[in-house]
């Protein structure tokens, strides 16, 4: 029943960047986005609602999905379109079936965010094969580390950083208990975009969850 289903990430992305329309591409299952258009996150709990919040959001509009995960706990959607008005009109669809507002989502937090400097051969080569999907990490050049919670709004956190500097995406996962963000490049540029990925994720507004 939708009363007793938590909107966990609801997150809307008025233009994806060229390498985050890349990398999202990249690991989507379903129709890939490219660069320009909007998109829309919805991460809820239980996993099994989001089956009937993606066939609303379809029937109502005309966005294409990327992405239907459905786990046990959690589920997750991606949707896309060139127009915003496409997107923004799916995702009061799926609001209004769930009985919610925007506002209802979780407020996401900061889990944890580190810089390494003139990162090491080696550490670049694990990270590198550790499920990388984006942009490969060089030696020496700088590296930002971000966590989020709830994990769907590692994605608002990549796509801010790419637009305010000159940085490669390594690696974006926005699924699990955890989302997590790998940003590298030049000293300066990373700053640049560590800061907007952590002012776009502390923006936001939401509500606090309710420890059980």
């Amino acid at each position: 029943m939708a009363e007793n289903v938590q909107l966990r990430t609801y997150v809307f992305i008025d233009s994806m960047q060229p390498q985050f329309a890349s990398y999202m591409a990249s690991v989507a299952s379903g129709y890939l986005p490219i660069q320009g258009q909007a998109a829309l996150y919805v991460e809820i709990a239980p996993g099994m609602e989001i089956n009937r919040l993606m066939d609303v959001a379809l029937k109502a509009t005309r966005v294409t999905p990327a992405e239907q995960i459905v786990e046990r706990q959690y589920g997750m959607l991606e949707l896309h379109a060139d127009e915003q008005a496409e997107v923004r009109q799916a995702g009061l669809a799926i609001l209004g079936s769930l009985g919610r507002k925007e506002e209802d989502r979780l407020k996401p937090k900061v889990v944890s965010h580190q810089i390494i400097r003139a990162v090491d051969d080696h550490q670049a080569m694990l990270i590198n094969r550790s499920g990388r999907k984006g942009m490969m990490l060089i030696a020496r050049q700088t590296l930002f580390i971000m966590e989020t919670y709830p994990a769907g709004y590692a994605v608002i956190a990549a796509n801010e950083a790419e637009k305010a500097a000159n940085i490669n995406l390594v690696i974006v996962r926005p699924t699990g208990a955890f989302g997590r963000v790998y940003i590298a490049g030049e000293e300066a540029d990373v700053m640049v975009a560590s800061e907007a990925a952590l002012k776009a994720v502390n923006d936001i507004k939401g509500t606090e969850e309710q420890k059980k």
